[in-house]
């Protein structure tokens, strides 16, 4: 299965996900210097990783190619939670596993309640509550 693409650096946008260092990280930030006389144009892309959600800058010229992780959404149906933990059921292949609820969804999660999911790199993340 692919876990990654490549893309244009000059392509990337706020908001898009890129992999710095084999962590998948959502773009905060994009600096691009003008094309020089020895070289092509510079750019800093500062970046969040979406799981641990630590701070990395990468530094590419902006006709490189850079790797991107292929995102999966999931809409899963949470079944029970105990503490920070919850199982839940993803709603298209039946399948149930335990994930951890972000602090700030712990009181939210309830359940009953749908939830939807971030999967990149063999790893899944809690985004929000519907």
């Amino acid at each position: 299965m692919v876990e990654k693409v490549y893309a244009v650096a000059k392509e990337l946008r706020v908001g898009k996900y890129v992999l710095i260092e084999d962590i998948p990280c959502k773009v905060v930030d994009i600096e691009s210097s003008k094309p020089g006389k020895h070289g092509a144009a510079k750019m800093r892309v500062t970046a969040m990783g979406i799981f641990e959600g630590q701070k990395k800058t990468l530094l590419t010229p902006g006709d490189a190619d850079v790797e991107c992780p292929i995102i999966d959404r999931k809409n899963v149906m949470i079944l029970s939670v105990s503490g920070t933990n919850a199982q839940v059921m993803d709603q298209t292949s039946n399948e149930v596993y335990d994930i951890e609820v972000p602090a700030d969804l712990l009181s939210a999660a309830a359940p009953g309640k749908e939830a939807e999911l971030l999967e990149a790199m063999g790893r899944k993340k809690m985004e929000r509550i519907k």
